[in-house]
């Protein structure tokens, strides 16, 4: 079993989980990962989102926090509202590949498509991986896509996430989920970007020897089951960004950081003065799956002998006690 936030005792906001406290907690949602290590010099992977109905088209929006990043297919996203195909995550250098692999699959699925869409996201997993190597293959692709399902996705040093680090330590793929009344929504991050760790308020600063390598980014996916319009979806996108700052993000220039959000209903949105509640749902199911990216994640040695330490548990788990302390009420005076 894969350690979480939860199990040390951090609870990221008020509301209530899904069932899996999951991306796939809402209906129709798939995950899958292909993972690629040596043990030596090569840590890197394959993760797909695959949403049920996804060529008939979904309304989604994307949100830049900084664009020094390849998310391929953002234009298109963007222009037209409709998010049209899975979305692939992988390393910078291998996102190329990627979208081609993608479009087999898609190709195969419609024969007569002449005009596809593949949106692909990366982070820079080179501080451990050899990047130049580009070792994704259609294969590793076709295989993450094909195996997805709607089970807890794993975390950690998996997929995507398998050479990823972020604020000092090992991190890599994470994923949350929260319920309202009429629906979920779910994130899944691929964490790989600077700053200082905070849980729930505590700074864990890494230690010294872990210096921050270039090319940090994050890629956030939100799903939910609600009825929403792509302008609503770039308003939730874009509180993801936000998340990113209650864990101890710098915004760091050199920094690719993305929200892609999609819904799976196609009913008539629901008015803008009700979504206080989704933009809580989604800063906090964003915080808990980045908290999930780190707590899962392993320790790693990889390129050139480079290693990144996962952050220990137990001081994930006296912040968790710090941040309680905090919310009780204090104690009445004795008479």
């Amino acid at each position: 079993m894969q350690t979480r936030a939860r199990d040390l005792g951090v609870v990221t906001g008020t509301l209530p989980t899904g069932e899996l406290n999951a991306i796939t907690d809402i209906p129709g949602i798939l995950v899958g990962h292909t993972t690629l290590g040596n043990g030596n010099d090569l840590h890197t992977g394959v993760t797909a989102i695959v949403p049920a109905g996804v060529t008939s088209g979904l309304p989604a929006a994307v949100a830049i926090g900084n664009g020094y990043g390849k998310l391929v297919g953002s234009t298109q996203l963007d222009e037209l509202g409709l998010l049209e195909t899975p979305i692939v995550l992988t390393g910078t250098l291998s996102v190329f590949r990627a979208a081609d692999a993608l479009l087999t699959y898609l190709l195969d699925r419609d024969p007569q498509a002449t005009s596809l869409n593949p949106v692909v996201g990366e982070t820079n997993d080179g501080y451990l991986s050899d990047i130049r190597r580009r070792p994704i293959t259609e294969q590793h692709v076709l295989d993450a896509l094909t195996s997805a399902t709607a089970d807890l996705p794993a975390e950690g040093c998996v997929g995507a996430g398998t050479g990823t680090a972020a604020l000092g330590f090992k991190a890599g793929i994470g994923t949350s989920s929260r319920r309202l009344p009429t629906g979920t929504i779910g994130a899944l991050v691929q964490a790989n970007f600077s700053g200082t760790l905070q849980v729930l308020g505590t700074p864990i600063p890494a230690p010294p020897r872990q210096t921050d390598p270039p090319g940090n980014s994050c890629m956030i996916v939100l799903a939910t089951d609600l009825p929403l319009d792509a302008r609503q979806l770039g308003r939730i996108a874009r509180r993801a960004i936000f998340a990113l700052g209650r864990v101890g993000s710098d915004y760091a220039p050199g920094s690719g950081d993305y929200a892609i959000a999609f819904a799976t209903s196609h009913q008539p949105p629901m008015p803008d003065q009700e979504l206080r509640p989704v933009f809580q749902a989604t800063l906090e199911s964003v915080e808990e799956a980045l908290l999930n990216s780190l707590v899962a994640a392993r320790t790693t040695t990889g390129f050139q002998g480079r290693t990144r330490y996962a952050v220990p548990h137990d001081l994930v788990r006296a912040a968790g006690v710090t941040a309680r302390d905090r919310a009780r009420p204090p104690s009445s005076p004795t008479a």
